[in-house]
């Protein structure tokens, strides 16, 4: 059952799969704009790329990237492209995603791929992996309201999602990718299987990794990991940062993932020093083993015809957590959740 309280929120028909709208630059303030293709959608500051959301129905799941911020990306490239010296593992962290590694539905018959996931697997890209495919797209400003499907490896889908991703601008160089989900147990009773790996997802540059000894990892709490701990891995936070430099001559900025304390259910984090940062809702203590749910195995559960409501950020930024205003900007962002 929920930790908190339950949401509804109805999903909206939101047009036809891969015809999407151009830009309405006369509802998007002056300088920012949302620029979109069958396959994509670039979010723009004037000229400049700051992200683009990849939601082909050829990728395992809806994905940001680049993310860019004081004219250098933040995220990875591979396995995009090749970056410069990158590490190539765990090729399903892309840039910047939301998911979950074992969603099981109830009263539903699928092939069960993996010895350690009693669902479906939709957070790494083994084959057998679940599918989460843009159904439908449609630009309003600087908002892209999208309807996704979770899909299991052989096509059923199991859960529909609405996911409005909006863009605003905070300072100069600074700016907040606010991710409105909506949940939708459409077809069966959902349960979200307690795994660390979920749910809305980073993986940072190489530059930018704590355990290269360059990159800061802290949480809202002011833990700080360091290379030979990992201390903000586990714990319940309202928001994580990281941050490094991120061209030659030493430029440092970083992104913090956001969780509104007003969701239904509280924030852990797997966080780790080689360059991963996700925002889990779903980990316990038996099997994610996150410290910060000790005493807590109380799966998420939906019944057929729930919704659940989640509210997520990216917030991208010049300087450390301290320089660029991390814990102000979430302040900002929270008061704008206080009525979802």
């Amino acid at each position: 059952m929920l930790s908190r309280r339950s949401f509804a929120l109805g999903l909206v028909p939101l047009g036809v799969a891969g015809l999407l709208p151009r830009q309405l630059r006369a509802e998007s303030p002056p300088d920012l704009s949302l620029d979109a293709s069958k396959t994509h959608v670039d979010f723009k500051r004037g000229k400049t790329l700051l992200t683009r959301y990849v939601l082909s129905e050829k990728v395992a799941k809806p994905y940001f990237w680049p993310m860019n911020v004081a004219g250098s990306a933040v995220t990875r490239s591979w396995p995009m492209e090749e970056g410069k010296g990158e590490a190539k593992d765990h090729p399903h962290q892309k840039s910047a995603w939301f998911c979950h590694g074992d969603v099981i539905p109830q009263g539903v018959k699928f092939a069960k791929h993996f010895r350690d996931v009693e669902g479906v697997d939709f957070w790494s890209e083994r084959k057998g992996h679940g599918k989460i495919v843009c159904t439908s797209a449609k630009v309003n400003g600087t908002t892209l309201e999208t309807a996704n499907e979770w899909r299991t490896a052989e096509g059923d889908p199991i859960l529909d999602e609405s996911r409005d991703l909006t863009l605003s601008s905070i300072g100069a160089d600074d700016y907040l990718l606010v991710l409105a989900i909506d949940l939708h147990a459409k077809y069966c009773g959902i349960v979200f299987g307690d795994t660390k790996e979920g749910s809305l997802g980073v993986r940072v540059r190489e530059s930018i990794r704590v355990d290269k000894g360059k990159g800061r990892l802290v949480n809202a709490e002011g833990k700080v990991s360091v290379p030979k701990k990992e201390a903000c891995w586990g714990l319940v936070s309202n928001w994580c940062d990281y941050s490094g430099p991120v061209d030659d001559k030493g430029t440092v900025a970083g992104i913090a993932v956001f969780a509104d304390p007003m969701n239904a259910i509280d924030t852990a984090w797997h966080a780790r020093n080689y360059g991963l940062l996700a925002a889990n809702p779903f980990g316990r203590e038996k099997h994610a083993k996150f410290p910060g749910r000790k005493g807590n195995n109380d799966l998420v559960t939906m019944k057929k015809g729930d919704h659940l409501k989640l509210r997520y950020a990216l917030y991208l930024h010049a300087g450390d957590e301290k320089e660029g205003k991390v814990a102000k900007a979430f302040e900002g962002f929270a008061r704008g959740g206080k009525k979802g």
